[in-house]
């Protein structure tokens, strides 16, 4: 008796059901463009940035010091030196350096808008309108208003975080050097460096500036005069904010019977009151005289320092507004230049 096998044939080129499958390779994702012009900001302007960082750096460590050993050697040499009974003293060497580091402390802060404006017109756009940089950016993927969103957001956080930081360390040597600020009577809350420095305009006025070099940049399209703008126009915006400050919040009046007025503060304006209860204007009146005889009384409108906020917050609200106006003409003004591409 003889058994018949059957054998199952597959045709040829047929895979088996359990033979493993060929693995199938997915495209790599592609590279962001906005990352992609991060990476080109940051390349590009790297010279501009490792400055900004080594400035912020430099500053900072020396406000730091200036909070610790430099006012105890300051105050050590005041106690030392006999100033508080002496009407002429010096305070040598050990003042003097804490005195330069807290200058330097907020007097970069007071010309750092300067300093971005004609940056931010002549290197951040005018030289990459100028050379064409920018238009090749807007034919590999990247629209022009993304690309000019990228280009502002990257210095925009870079200022930002500087000027924060060396707010707040101006801040902490202004609460430590109190008693030394006192007895001295030097550096006055309302100074143009010291009111610039302690507070929210410093960064307000830096974002100012970042917006008035954008916008020249953009309107002229060439790198020299695009910096001439910059530092002009954040000159004469930032200035005129500060100019006028003292028109941002109500002054106080203080009225006495005679000139010897007992205010503390930033003066606006003093003078005389007539008889007939008429202001009369002079800066110069001094004396119970002033020259008047129908001088009846005497006035001074002046800011107290508890008006050192309201100011600061005043100020940087129109600054800031200021800044999101330029901004948007800035973003106006490409998408009219590009024919309204988005």
């Amino acid at each position: 008796m003889s058994t018949t096998t059957t054998e199952t044939t597959e045709p040829l080129g047929t895979a088996r059901s359990d033979a493993p499958s060929p693995a199938t390779s997915s495209p790599s994702p592609s590279p962001s463009p906005t990352r992609g012009l991060i990476r080109a900001t940051l390349s590009v302007h790297r010279s501009a940035l490792w400055f900004w960082g080594l400035l912020v750096v430099l500053v900072a460590a020396g406000l730091l010091w200036a909070a610790g050993p430099g006012y105890d050697a300051a105050w050590t040499a005041y106690v030392k030196s006999g100033c508080a009974e002496a009407d002429y003293c010096t305070l040598g060497e050990a003042y003097t350096r804490y005195d330069t580091a807290v200058s330097l402390g907020s007097r970069v802060l007071t010309l750092a808008p300067l300093l971005i404006g004609a940056w931010a017109g002549g290197s951040l756009i005018g030289r990459e309108m100028e050379s064409g940089t920018a238009k090749l950016a807007w034919t590999q993927s990247v629209t022009p208003a993304r690309w000019l969103a990228t280009t502002l957001a990257v210095p925009a956080a870079v200022i930002v975080s500087g000027t924060v930081l060396l707010t707040l360390l101006n801040r902490l040597v202004w609460w430590r050097e109190e008693r030394l600020r006192h007895a001295l009577g030097t550096r006055d809350w309302f100074e143009t460096a010291t009111f610039a420095g302690h507070g929210t305009v410093a960064t307000a006025y830096a974002l100012l500036g970042l917006a008035v070099g954008v916008l020249a940049g953009l309107l002229l399209r060439r790198a020299l005069p695009a910096l001439a703008v910059g530092l002009a126009g954040t000159g004469v915006l930032a200035g005129s904010l500060q100019w006028n400050r003292h028109l941002l919040w109500p002054t106080e009046t203080l009225v006495s019977r005679t000139a010897d007025r007992d205010w503390t503060g930033e003066l606006v304006d003093r003078g005389f009151v007539t008889s007939t209860g008429e202001r009369v204007s002079d800066i110069a009146c001094t004396d119970d005289s002033c020259g008047r005889t129908d001088a009846v009384g005497f006035y001074a409108d002046f800011h107290p320092s508890a008006h050192f906020w309201p100011l600061h917050l005043v100020g940087t609200a129109i600054a800031l507004t200021a800044t999101a106006l330029l901004f948007w003409a800035a973003f106006r003004l490409l998408r009219r230049r590009t024919g309204g591409t988005v």
